[in-house]
């Protein structure tokens, strides 16, 4: 990637992107939402589409000289249902907060009920956290994991849809490492009479090779950043059904239900949310999207659930106890409650030895807060993207257990820093870039 303009224009912005390079490279990224795109994506958001205005929709623009921005557009949106089996698809949202919010919108309006998973269970913030515009705007009922399991618990979830009769179902969570059953979903919302939504941020790559079953036959309307397990550039799609399933009592605007549920979509992003969209960022997610359909996605998707076995079932072996005991997918929490220390710290004396990662909640603990929660979070894609397999996993636990079980010996953590490095180097990150 060719930076020398910006080296020569300003120094100060050009060297703190070179150091967040050096960074990525030289350090263990097991933060489950992040991962390392492709060369080409990179290439594809730094390019001249970000000078385009282009409000509006492939072909209904308000602006002039659209035509090669919808050629963008369009790709985007065929790639994206053929990877998914979706009859509609959006690929405007800037971000998976905006998509949520659109989808909310589109289904129910600008309140209503949502029956959610409690944001210490595994929520996320746009799930109802009333800190943000979830929480502020509907009224939020909640659903938990079984409090011995750690696991959804169907039939609970079904007797609350039952009971409080929400006007959205919402599931697919940002910490929960087990198999998601969207058909069991499915038939909580029929017993509800609400809308099912699923947001699968989290497992969207999985997903897409088939590695997680699919929401697509069951959710009204399906949510999905373009990063994480996906590994396109920052952003997020929405998926749904062209026809509403229901009969549209749930949305309050008279003249909204006259809309199929893809055109309430579309309008609640634009004009509804956002203005122009961001066509650099659109173009991104095309070449993200032909990616997921190449031969090698599939495998890259079943390797991640590999390392994230191996990693989990080696903490283990070290003591560490991890939430729903195990994992399925491309993460794993874990209590640390055994280890004694609290998860703010675990994760920075983790980054002083060259290891990332995120401190989070755990179901049922009384004593953590947000702030500084009894838990962190491990994640396996972008390791993976580098080429990582099960025994870099193995050895990568037993570095997080020195670490914790020492937390005073500054020493340690510098010599497992250099060790962090030289694995680093062993699966070099972006070897042909030259900045």
């Amino acid at each position: 990637m060719d930076l020398r303009f910006l080296k020569s224009a300003d120094p100060e912005v050009y060297n703190a992107i070179i150091s967040e390079l050096d960074r990525q490279r030289n350090t263990i990224e097991l933060i489950a939402s992040e991962n390392f795109t492709s060369v080409p994506v990179m290439e594809a958001c730094g390019t001249w589409l970000t000078n385009k205005y282009s409000e509006g929709y492939p072909d209904k623009r308000y602006y002039g000289g659209n035509k090669f921005i919808d050629i963008t557009e369009k790709l985007a949106i065929a790639r994206a249902k053929q990877i998914f089996g979706a009859e509609h698809v959006n690929v405007q949202p800037h971000a998976g907060a905006v998509a949520n919010m659109a989808a909310y919108f589109a289904l129910i309006g600008h309140k209503g009920k949502i029956l959610s998973m409690e944001l210490s269970h595994g929520g996320h913030l746009t799930h109802g956290s009333p800190v943000n515009f979830s929480g502020k705007m509907y009224d939020m009922k909640w659903y938990y994991l079984d409090q011995e399991t750690e696991m959804l618990d169907y039939d609970k979830i079904k007797k609350a849809a039952e009971q409080e009769k929400p006007d959205l179902l919402l599931c697919g969570y940002s910490a929960y490492p087990r198999t998601i059953d969207f058909k069991a979903f499915r038939e909580a919302a029929d017993a509800g009479d609400c809308y099912l939504m699923a947001d699968i941020a989290h497992i969207a790559g999985l997903v897409a090779a088939g590695i997680h079953p699919s929401p697509i036959p069951y959710a009204d309307v399906v949510t999905t950043t373009t990063h994480k397990t996906l590994r396109g550039t920052r952003g997020a799609i929405i998926m749904s059904t062209k026809e509403d399933r229901l009969d549209r009592k749930r949305v309050y605007k008279e003249d909204e239900k006259k809309k199929t549920l893809a055109a309430r979509i579309d309008s609640a992003v634009f004009p509804g949310l956002q203005g122009g969209p961001l066509d650099h960022a659109i173009a991104a997610k095309a070449v993200a999207f032909g990616e997921a359909l190449r031969p090698d996605f599939k495998p890259y998707q079943e390797q991640i659930v590999k390392n994230a076995k191996a990693m989990c079932s080696s903490l283990q072996d070290y003591g560490f106890r991890i939430v729903s005991g195990g994992t399925d997918n491309h993460l794993m929490l874990v209590d640390l409650r055994n280890k004694n220390i609290k998860g703010k710290e675990a994760q920075t004396i983790l980054d002083e030895a060259g290891i990332t990662a995120n401190m989070n909640m755990i179901p049922y603990d009384l004593t953590g807060t947000p702030l500084n929660p009894n838990g962190i979070r491990l994640g396996t894609p972008a390791v993976t993207t580098r080429g990582m397999k099960e025994s870099e996993m193995k050895q990568i636990a037993e570095w997080i257990a020195k670490i914790i079980d020492h937390p005073t010996d500054a020493s340690l953590r510098s010599k497992i820093k250099q060790e962090v490095e030289d694995l680093c180097r062993q699966f070099p990150l972006y070897p042909d870039v030259m900045v």
